[in-house]
């Protein structure tokens, strides 16, 4: 049995997309090159999210089209859904379905926050389309909303797409706030307890892991499930290249963590945080 979404999702989508003003495109009628997604959910969020960069423009003012989308990406959820046991999958992908018009305003903000956070971007379009940090928190927002609604081995798959797309591996479980920007973006990692506040900038090679890890006592070569081991990083925070932040710690506000860190510990609010001694690098000529 085929399955068949009957929320209100598709007029909050047209509301939302009427609600649209520069600098987020507007023109519905402009054509980009064709991409294509080995996974077909992927390319259908990018469709509802932001149609007219992703040559789906008539979704704007079709609410047939856009509720031809929302079965389509329903059936799929309900395909991945229905893989794992112990939830009830039409309700589950009903919720999901009728999360998606308040997600993409979140992720509008992600948009922002990457116009906003790098002196190279040029356009909100250009952001959209060619940004790997937008892809990454497009599809890990999604997939939040399944992981929170019991389906996290199928929010997995498709945050595991995303980091074989982008470089970026951010857990469905994470809890991310508005306005997030990963600059560039290879090799970042985010566990699965980590939260980020909001206005945090993230940059290449940076990992919110665990520090170490506990062992289940029950049964051996096992290791614990379901604990805090992850950082919280506060609100208004940027991260440098290569740093790691490391354990179930808090990172507050307004703070800067310089490139190649390794923290460890609390880091209070309005601090900026170096690596204090670099090594020393000589220059020799060669003849």
């Amino acid at each position: 049995m085929g399955y068949s979404y009957a929320g209100d999702a598709a007029e909050r989508f047209l509301a939302s997309y009427a609600a649209d003003a520069d600098p987020f495109p507007t023109d519905a009628s402009r054509e980009f090159p064709q991409r294509r997604h080995l996974r077909e959910e992927v390319g259908l969020v990018e469709e509802l999210f932001f149609p007219r960069c992703w040559n789906a423009g008539s979704l704007v003012d079709d609410p047939d089209a856009v509720g031809d989308r929302l079965d389509r990406l329903g059936g799929l959820f309900h395909t991945g859904v229905t893989a794992y046991d112990g939830v009830d999958a039409a309700a589950t992908v009903d919720g999901v379905l009728d999360a998606l018009p308040d997600v993409r305003e979140r992720v509008k903000k992600d948009v922002e926050a990457a116009f906003k956070g790098d002196p190279a971007a040029k356009s909100y379009t250009e952001v959209v389309r060619s940004y790997p940090g937008v892809r990454a928190i497009t599809v890990q927002r999604v997939a939040h909303e399944l992981y929170g609604a019991g389906v996290p081995e199928y929010a997995r798959e498709l945050t595991e797409y995303a980091k074989s797309q982008t470089g970026i591996d951010i857990h469905p479980g994470a809890e991310i706030g508005d306005h997030f920007f990963v600059d560039h973006g290879t090799g970042v990692v985010v566990g699965e307890t980590a939260t980020v506040g909001e206005w945090t900038r993230i940059y290449q090679d940076v990992t919110l892991g665990a520090l170490h890890f506990e062992e289940q006592e029950d049964e051996e070569h096992m290791l614990k499930k379901g604990y805090k081991r992850h950082p919280d990083i506060g609100d208004h925070v940027v991260i440098g290249a290569g740093s790691n932040v490391l354990g179930a710690i808090t990172v507050g506000d307004h703070v800067s963590i310089g490139s190649n860190s390794w923290i460890v510990d609390d880091v209070p609010d309005h601090t900026r945080v170096i690596v204090a001694e670099h090594p020393k690098q000589e220059q020799k000529r060669r003849d």
